[in-house]
């Protein structure tokens, strides 16, 4: 194998551009030439590709979404049109492709591998973490500490106003990001089902607990609820 391309899919995760600079300076310096595909399947298939060095992935590293951009190609269900993307690719000499992204850019992968027999390296990037086949997914953890930020920026006004709160967070049909931000951030009851996790992170609240306004100014009276985005969906099913 002497050349190589890289793409990214789907919605942006933290940690691409730190993926695409760890993959072409690797590439590079095993002797492959690497190439670039702008936004993704639909660059591939309008041929929107350009030749990569190492100076193509300088001051990325610490910067969030893509350099090589993503969209939507829902034409890409098309065997047809898969055709056309791997057409692209062999005219260059591509014999490999490396996709990151998420459940859906894997699924278009997997096509070219079988129809196409376009070599596919697949990195997980999404932060949804909803890929089983590895523990965390690129923008996993970020994702995680962005709600911890916001959990911990709203205790200050739930607890001057006695309020309740609850985080929606994304997560598709996988709950991990409000499960491990409720555990995080300090989680006492739990809610959910097979498929969604939800957490209600609460702490002793006389006033909630219908007693009025406690004297007691040890007591913290607040609650705060996490959960996944697809949770009431399911519930209302």
């Amino acid at each position: 194998m002497k050349k190589i391309a890289i793409l990214t899919s789907g919605g942006d995760a933290p940690g691409m551009n730190a993926c695409i600079r760890a993959v072409v300076r690797s590439a590079l310096n095993a002797g492959l030439e690497v190439y670039g595909v702008d936004r993704g399947y639909n660059g591939l298939v309008n041929n929107e590709i350009v030749k990569m060095d190492s100076h193509s992935v300088c001051d990325i590293i610490q910067r969030g979404g893509t350099i090589l951009k993503t969209a939507r190609c829902l034409e890409f269900k098309d065997p047809a049109v898969r055709k056309v993307a791997a057409d692209n690719l062999k005219k260059i000499g591509v014999e490999g492709l490396v996709v990151i992204g998420g459940d859906g850019s894997f699924t278009g992968a997997k096509c070219l591998s079988d129809e196409q027999g376009i070599n596919i390296v697949g990195i997980p990037g999404t932060i949804d973490n909803d890929l089983a086949y590895t523990d965390y997914t690129l923008g996993f953890d970020t994702a995680v500490n962005t709600v911890l930020w916001a959990i911990n920026a709203l205790r200050d006004t739930m607890t001057s106003h006695d309020r309740v709160s609850l985080v929606k967070v994304m997560g598709r049909r996988c709950g991990d990001i409000a499960l491990y931000a409720g555990i995080c951030g300090g989680a006492e009851n739990g809610f959910g089902n097979r498929f969604h996790f939800g957490l209600l992170i609460s702490y002793p609240s006389c006033r909630l607990a219908g007693a009025g306004r406690c004297p007691c100014r040890t007591w913290r009276r607040y609650s705060l609820g996490v959960r996944p985005s697809a949770l009431r969906k399911h519930c209302e099913k």
